[in-house]
């Protein structure tokens, strides 16, 4: 799809989306907050000297004295003549202030198991990791793919690829051997990384076959280093293949950290669901570790010494990488790991955890909420999740309603919510409430934090007004930018900065309301020409999730001879509502009723599930085949590919109403 073919409508827009609740910021929390309003003149005022003083948060080896260099843009600079080890950041310098007894890591395994790790032990882990690297022949600037469930190995292997200056590239648990296979070739990675297996949905999932079959088809890894996590029977190739347990325990558990180059590369991380040549997303190290860690800290309000974080994500993401490991760790956090899906062994298990380590600060994404609401508001009422105090949701713009009930039924109707906005390619928070400053509205992530520029703007690259909408753009660099696509600068400039010239163009739809906050719309791929005005998939979606009988929705538009793209819209009922033509109807009405009748979907289709990937997006790509009568698209990346059998068992024929 073309760019003007999916143009924003500025006029269909500014009707959208209408929001009258607002939420103040608890007192309490306001009175003690890490960030108030004043960062926002502040970073205003003088944006460089407001990330320098942000990057005096973490040690240095060597001091910088430059901020930014973008005398060659798109290519930024940041901090450029500082030196730094990342790991030394997130664990050391813990340790050698007194902090060696506080607990980094709460392990929760999903069959129960667990364990509790010390800032000390982690030093001492992530140190013999690190040699154990080095014995096995890795060296500062030689890349390392890494295919983990979520154990404290995971972290470990991270930390201690940054200790040495190996470049880690983290690969999804889920994907297929082709998809790490494609990854680790790009990445021409020396070593992998990888466990037996993991614990999912009550039972071990194996994953080293999958590295296995990939090193069939890519070249160059040396070694396959395994975790034993599950036990199970694992195929063996002498001189290749090297147990964790067994080459960690043998090493030292001091190890001196090098300090590196601020703008050494850190990591590399290949965007999901991508096809043809995987694109690997470049981060460097000190530009990175200093928003991912202020964000940290400013967005979530982190009390080191009191709360209990936890984030749901998982490793192989870049919320993983920013807000597990790199920024939480960075800042002394205390956080729970957890290694299994959400409804193993019953639909309460992660309020079971809440309770158990009482945690204070949730981030989870709208995906989860919407299903924790489809399941029924007595599962999370039976615990005790009164040591709430901030919560954050991630990956997708979250609809009010599910904004709401994230707000009564986890937040005790208290806690704020923080509905970020950022990307893998822009490294750590971009958009977002401030927990002690902002008036929060359900379902906008509202303004961009200090010292980050960002706005909505229309075809003609022009600044729209307030009640308009258009595309999100980033119009000043930022310390945790991607630095480029790995070995493919030219990519890197197509991509992301050929649509608006001198721009970072996200390709996110947005909107700014009446008082100049922010509302995404969704990736303008999701954004369907209806009769000739532009309607985002977001928009109807939260339509008809407001509607008492509808749990989740998928919405995409499909081709249509009279109206360019029809409005084809897939739901999940909550359970007691009932599937009839009447409901349909009522539903279209609901749609028409919010958004206009022009957003009123011409077929809604009740379905049990919808096509997920593991990290929750919704493969609107695989709807839209459904809804266009097409044969079903590539499945591989889906959770549950038997998903899309289900759907179509349930549906008509392709053609006919429902």
């Amino acid at each position: 799809m073309t760019h003007e073919e999916c143009a924003l409508s500025n006029e269909s827009l500014a009707n959208l989306l209408k929001e009258e609740r607002r939420f103040a910021p608890p007192a309490e929390l306001a009175a003690a907050a890490n960030v108030t309003a004043a960062a926002y003149a502040q970073a205003s005022e003088d944006r460089l000297g407001f990330w320098a003083e942000q990057a005096r948060r973490l040690t240095w080896a060597v001091e910088p004295t430059e901020t930014l260099d973008w005398s060659n843009p798109p290519f930024a600079k940041w901090f450029a003549d500082g030196k730094l080890n990342i790991a030394y950041n997130c664990v050391d310098r813990h340790v050698e202030a007194g902090h060696g007894d506080r607990v980094a890591i709460h392990f929760e395994g999903e069959p129960g198991d667990g364990r509790s790790i010390t800032y000390a032990q982690l030093k001492d882990e992530v140190s013999q990791a690190a040699n154990a690297l080095l014995e096995l022949g890795v060296t500062k600037g030689d890349r390392v793919a890494i295919y983990l469930p979520m154990i404290p190995e995971a972290v470990v292997s991270m930390l201690a690829c940054a200790r040495i200056g190996a470049t880690h590239s983290v690969v999804f648990g889920g994907f297929s051997a082709d998809a790490v296979a494609s990854r680790i070739q790009d990445a021409r990675a020396k070593l992998v990384i990888t466990a037996d297996g993991g614990y999912r949905r009550g039972k071990p999932s194996a994953l080293k076959p999958a590295i296995d079959e990939a090193l069939t088809k890519a070249e160059g890894v040396e070694h396959v280093l395994v975790v034993r996590r599950t036990g199970q029977d694992t195929v063996w190739t002498e001189g290749r293949d090297v147990w964790w347990h067994e080459i960690t325990a043998r090493q030292s558990t001091e190890h001196t950290p090098e300090a590196h180059e601020a703008e050494h590369p850190l990591f590399i991380l290949y965007t999901s669901g991508t096809t043809g040549k995987p694109k690997g997303i470049l981060h460097t190290s000190g530009g990175y570790l200093t928003q991912a860690s202020y964000t940290h800290h400013a967005v979530f309000d982190l009390k080191p010494e009191t709360d209990v974080y936890w984030c749901t994500a998982d490793i192989g993401w870049v919320t993983g990488h920013s807000y597990i490991v790199y920024g939480p760790l960075s800042n002394g956090a205390t956080q729970v790991i957890y290694e299994g899906t959400p409804d193993t062994p019953h639909q309460g298990r992660f309020w079971e955890v809440v309770q158990k380590y009482g945690v204070t600060i949730l981030y989870t994404a709208p995906t989860a909420i919407r299903t924790f609401m489809k399941w029924g508001d007595d599962i999370p009422a039976k615990f005790d999740l009164s040591s709430l105090r901030v919560l954050g949701s991630v990956g997708e713009p979250i609809n009010p309603e599910a904004w709401i009930w994230y707000r009564e039924h986890i937040g005790g109707s208290e806690a704020p919510i923080v509905d970020t906005w950022w990307q893998t390619e822009t490294g750590a928070i971009m958009i977002s409430p401030l927990p002690g400053v902002t008036e929060t509205k359900p379902g906008s992530a509202q303004r961009a934090l200090p010292g980050i520029a960002a706005t909505v703007v229309d075809d003609n690259g022009t600044e729209v007004a307030n009640g308009s909408g258009g595309y999100l753009v980033l119009t000043e660099p930022w310390p945790s930018m991607l630095r480029t696509i790995w070995g493919d600068d030219q990519r890197y400039i197509d991509t992301y900065w050929s649509r608006f010239e001198g721009r970072y163009f996200a390709g996110d739809g947005a909107k700014k309301d009446e008082d100049g906050d922010i509302w995404l719309l969704g990736r303008v791929d999701d954004v369907m020409l209806v009769s000739g005005h532009n309607i985002s998939t977001t928009e109807v979606e939260s339509a008809l999730v407001g509607h008492p009988s509808v749990a989740e929705s998928a919405v995409v538009g499909a081709t249509d001879a009279t109206t360019g793209q029809a409005i084809v819209a897939f739901v999940i009922l909550r359970g007691t509502a009932t599937d009839s033509p009447e409901l349909v109807e009522e539903l279209r009405a609901h749609v028409g009723r919010t958004l206009g009748p022009i957003a009123k979907p011409k077929q809604i289709k009740v379905v049990g599930e919808l096509p997920k990937t593991r990290s929750g997006k919704i493969m609107r790509r695989l709807l839209r085949d459904i809804a266009e009568g097409r044969e079903i698209g590539d499945t591989t990346t889906l959770a549950d590919s038997t998903v899309m059998n289900l759907i179509q068992a349930q549906l008509p024929p392709a053609g006919s109403e429902g």
